[in-house]
């Protein structure tokens, strides 16, 4: 999940944020392609599959997530909108036979932290063919390089990882961005960061300091999705300027040689000339000095 340019591969959250409404489904992609963004991504669960039953049956909280479950109906929807858009369609499925589900319509999986240490997860996302993102959050060195084997040894074609801290927002002092830097040397694989900050100074950080090939956020459209009171989540007029202020800046880094830049071509022969320390070359002097002088000025 890299982008040719250099710049960081964006990944827009959606989250639950969605109201299991289809045209406000549709609307984030939009404002995911709008915002400049690489991808678009949802999730895929079952309550009932999620969390074990004795915490379903005594707590009334987790229940009522229920209304959060993203209907499997809208998924060649959403995938057939990402595609008119230009954005890629990524998914993380949160029960196993999500992974058949999800797999005619994305173009990655996208593994949460609090999976991480589901082998069979792991495993039913790699021998899919997709590539494989996986947040990292909670877990510690040892239990990322283990969920990487086996995504390695189940076939992941493709794996990318991401450094994140799983608390909605994120205090920034705590956002440790080096760790992106041990857990890619650890690993042997790309590491980039998940946001949940709501900072453009970190992620601004993360893409242009710490060159994160890939970095996620959580998006809502207007400060109504159900996520959005925690303060973690992203409005589109906050992030577009963000990536657009990245991506800006990643293609002024040019290509090393030292040369003379098209832009400054015509102002090489102004320069002093070294016989006498004056302006322009001798060159151009000379061609001056064969104008009439009415011209010459002009």
């Amino acid at each position: 999940m890299m982008r040719r340019d250099g710049s960081p591969y964006f990944i827009a959250e959606v989250s639950s944020n969605h109201a299991q409404d289809l045209e406000r489904c549709l609307r984030f992609v939009d404002a995911a392609a709008d915002a400049g963004c690489d991808a678009v991504k949802f999730q895929l669960f079952k309550i009932s599959e999620m969390f074990a039953p004795e915490i379903l049956s005594r707590s009334a909280k987790h229940r009522a997530r229920q209304a959060w479950e993203l209907p499997v109906t809208f998924l060649p929807l959403i995938h057939a909108r990402a595609l008119a858009r230009g954005v890629d369609f990524i998914c993380t499925p949160f029960y196993l036979d999500a992974v058949g589900e999800l797999a005619p319509y994305v173009s990655a999986f996208k593994i949460a932290s609090y999976e991480l240490l589901w082998d069979d997860l792991l495993c039913h996302c790699a021998r899919s063919g997709r590539p494989v993102i996986l947040s990292t959050g909670m877990a510690t060195l040892s239990e990322i390089t283990h969920a990487a084997d086996v995504l390695r040894d189940a076939g992941a074609r493709e794996t990318t990882l991401l450094h994140t801290v799983s608390a909605y927002p994120t205090p920034i002092l705590q956002c440790n961005l080096k760790a992106m830097l041990t857990i890619a040397r650890a690993t042997g694989l790309p590491c980039g960061w998940s946001d949940h900050t709501v900072s453009p100074s970190v992620i601004l950080r993360a893409a242009l300091h710490f060159q994160a090939p890939v970095i996620e956020f959580h998006l809502d459209l207007d400060g109504e999705g159900a996520e959005y009171a925690a303060g973690h989540c992203w409005l589109p007029e906050q992030i577009g300027p963000v990536i657009s202020l990245i991506r800006e800046g990643i293609a002024a880094d040019g290509d090393a040689r030292k040369i003379a830049a098209d832009a400054e071509l015509a102002d090489r022969e102004w320069r002093a000339d070294p016989s006498d320390g004056l302006r322009p070359l001798m060159r151009i002097r000379d061609e001056w000095r064969s104008m009439p002088s009415s011209s010459a000025a002009e």
